[in-house]
C-alpha cells in the first residue's frame, strides 16, 4: 500500500523519541500515531544517513529531507487515490441496510480513480482488526502520566464586584500507583494547561516517559486518530522534559481510564467537601484543596491494602527521571512575514532578521524575556523582548551593505515615487528617512504615505507635506491626519446661477 510522506516535524519527533527517549519502535509509533512499519522505515533511513539526536546545529528541514531521501531531488507527490475514512465506514456499517458494497460505490462516486472493491474490502478488514478490539494494557511504574480537567468547577467570587467566575480543576495521575495531583486554575487556556504539567512534575518529583492527555484544544491543535497535531508550545514542553505525548483517542475514555477515576475521586473527596465554602481567589482555593489531596493519596485503597502514596514510593518514585535544573518557561508562537525593512512585528514592536529573508515566512517564539525567530526550523535571530510600541530592535549583522535591499524597494525607489507627486512630498519622505536611526525603519511609513496619495489628490498631498515639514512632524499618522483635516475644510462648491436658486437676500 503506498505510504504518504510524513511532515518534517513528525520525522524529527520519530528520531528524537528513538534516540533520546529510548522508546521502542512500537512505542514511538503509538506516540506519533503512525504505523510501526513507518517508524522502522524512517529509522532505517536515518541510520543510513548517519543521523542521531540531537541533530547538529543548523540542520534545517530541507537538508533533513535530502539526507533521508538522497535518491530524490523533490518530495514525492501525494497519491491521487485517497484512503477512505475507515471510522466513518465503520459507523455507517452499523446502520440498517448499509453494506460494504454500498459504501464502496459511494466512495467511487466521489473518487472515480479510487481503490477497487477488493482493495477497499481488504484495507477495511485490516483497519477493523487493528482498531476495534479492546486490549488491557498493564502500566509500568514511572512510564506514564495521565492528565485531564474535572467536569466540576470551583466558583471564585470577586471581592470588589461580587462577580462569580468558574475556575477549572486540573488533575494528573500516575497509573501504576494512582498517585494524584490536583490544582485550581483560572481557565483551561494554554498557559494554565502547561503550567499544570510543570507543577505536576514538581509534585511527583520526577518525569515519566509519556503523557496521555485528552484532545483538549489547549494541548492538541488538530485532533486526529492517526496523526494528531500538538500545539507548538505543548510540543516544546514535551521536548524540554524529553517526554512523548500520546493523546487519547477521541471518545475513547479507556485510553485514560486512571485519570478518569482520579477525577471522580477528586470531585468526591476534595471538591464536594468544599462545596459550601466561598473562595475569593484561585490561590485561596488551592490552599484549601492541598490538605484534601494529601489525605486522598494517604487513604488506603481497600482492594490493594495500601495507599496511593505508599504505592507511589514503592513503584513510581524510583522509576521517574530527574527534573531539569530549571522548569519549562512558557512561550507563545506566531507565524509572520518578513517586511521589506527586514523586520517582523510582534505585539507592536519590530525585530530584525537577516535581510535575505525579505518577504519570506518565519516563526516567532516569544518567552518572557526573549524573542527568537526561526526559518525552516533553524533559529536565525534572537532579541531581548521589548514592550516599546512602534520601536525597532535592529542588529547590524542583519543589514545589507549600504542599507539597501536585495529587492527593488530601497530609499531611492521611495524618492522616485514621491517625485511623481511633487517636490514637497519628495522632501518630506527624504526628511522622514533621515529622522530615523536607520533609513529602513521609515520604509513602512513611506509605503503608507505613498498609499495615501491614491486616495487624496496631489495638491492636497503637497500642501500636507509642506505644512508638516515646516512643523517637523514626520510620521505616517501626521500625514493622514493633515489630509483628513484638509479634506474636511475644502470650501463648498459654488452652485451655478439659476432662476430657482434663491440667494441669501431672499431670507432678509
Amino acid at each position: 500500500m503506498p505510504q504518504e510522506r510524513l511532515s518534517v516535524r513528525k520525522i524529527r519527533e520519530v528520531i528524537r523519541l528513538h534516540f533520546e527517549a529510548g522508546l521502542s519502535n512500537r512505542a514511538v509509533a503509538r506516540a506519533c500515531q503512525v504505523s510501526n512499519s513507518t517508524v522502522g522505515e524512517y529509522l532505517e533511513r536515518a541510520e543510513k544517513a548517519g543521523l542521531t539526536w540531537p541533530l547538529r546545529e543548523g540542520f534545517n528541514d530541507e537538508e533533513l529531507y535530502r539526507r533521508l531521501y538522497p535518491e530524490e531531488s523533490n518530495p514525492k507527490p501525494a497519491s491521487d487515490r485517497p484512503m477512505p475514512d475507515w471510522e466513518e465506514v465503520h459507523r455507517e456499517l452499523s446502520k440498517r441496510g448499509v453494506t460494504l458494497t454500498l459504501l464502496w460505490q459511494e466512495y467511487r462516486e466521489k473518487h472515480p480513480n479510487g481503490y477497487g472493491f477488493t482493495q477497499f474490502r481488504v484495507y477495511y478488514q485490516v483497519w477493523n482488526k487493528a482498531h476495534t478490539n479492546t486490549m488491557h494494557r498493564p502500566h509500568t511504574a514511572g512510564e506514564e502520566m495521565e492528565v485531564d480537567y474535572a467536569g466540576m468547577t470551583v466558583p471564585i467570587t470577586n471581592p470588589e464586584t461580587g462577580e462569580i467566575s468558574k475556575a477549572a480543576v486540573f488533575v494528573a495521575t500516575l497509573p501504576a500507583s494512582s498517585y494524584t495531583y490536583a490544582e485550581i486554575q483560572p481557565s483551561q487556556e494554554l498557559p494554565h494547561w502547561l503550567g499544570g504539567h510543570v507543577r505536576a512534575f514538581s509534585f511527583f518529583g520526577g518525569i515519566p516517559k509519556t503523557i496521555c492527555p485528552d484532545n483538549l484544544k489547549s494541548g492538541v491543535k488538530s485532533p486526529n486518530r492517526y496523526e494528531p497535531e500538538l500545539n507548538p508550545s505543548y510540543q516544546e514542553l514535551a521536548e524540554y522534559y524529553h517526554v512523548a505525548v500520546l493523546p487519547a483517542r477521541v471518545r475513547k475514555p479507556r485510553d485514560k481510564a486512571h485519570v478518569e477515576n482520579s477525577v471522580q475521586n477528586v470531585e468526591r473527596w476534595v471538591l464536594a467537601p468544599l462545596r459550601n465554602r466561598t473562595f475569593f481567589s484561585v490561590g485561596e482555593a488551592n490552599r484549601a484543596i492541598a490538605p484534601l489531596v494529601q489525605a486522598l493519596n494517604q487513604r488506603e485503597m481497600q482492594h490493594l491494602g495500601k495507599s496511593r502514596k505508599e504505592l507511589f514510593e514503592e513503584l513510581d518514585q524510583p522509576a521517574l527521571r530527574s527534573l531539569p535544573e530549571r522548569p519549562y518557561e512558557y512561550a507563545t508562537w506566531k507565524t509572520a512575514k518578513v517586511n521589506i525593512d527586514y523586520h517582523v512585528a510582534f505585539e507592536g514592536h519590530y525585530y530584525s532578521v537577516p535581510y535575505a529573508l525579505v518577504r519570506q515566512e518565519v516563526r516567532i517564539r516569544a518567552s518572557e524575556y526573549l524573542v527568537a525567530i526561526f526559518h525552516k526550523g533553524q533559529q536565525i535571530a534572537v532579541h531581548p523582548r521589548s514592550q516599546a510600541q512602534g520601536r525597532f530592535s535592529t542588529r547590524a549583522e542583519h543589514m545589507p551593505s549600504n542599507h539597501k535591499f536585495m529587492t527593488a524597494a530601497d530609499g531611492d525607489w521611495f524618492l522616485r515615487e514621491a517625485a511623481k507627486i511633487g517636490p514637497q512630498t519628495t522632501a518630506y519622505l527624504s526628511a522622514l528617512m533621515k529622522s530615523r536611526q536607520f533609513p529602513q525603519h521609515a520604509y513602512r511609513s513611506c509605503l503608507g504615505i505613498l498609499d495615501l496619495a491614491r486616495k487624496y489628490n496631489h495638491p492636497q498631498m503637497e500642501t500636507a507635506c509642506q505644512v508638516l515639514l515646516t512643523a517637523n512632524l514626520l510620521s505616517y499618522r501626521d500625514v493622514k491626519a493633515e489630509l483628513e483635516h484638509l479634506a474636511a475644510n475644502v470650501s463648498e462648491t459654488v452652485l451655478p446661477a439659476h432662476e430657482n436658486v434663491r440667494g441669501s437676500s431672499y431670507y432678509q
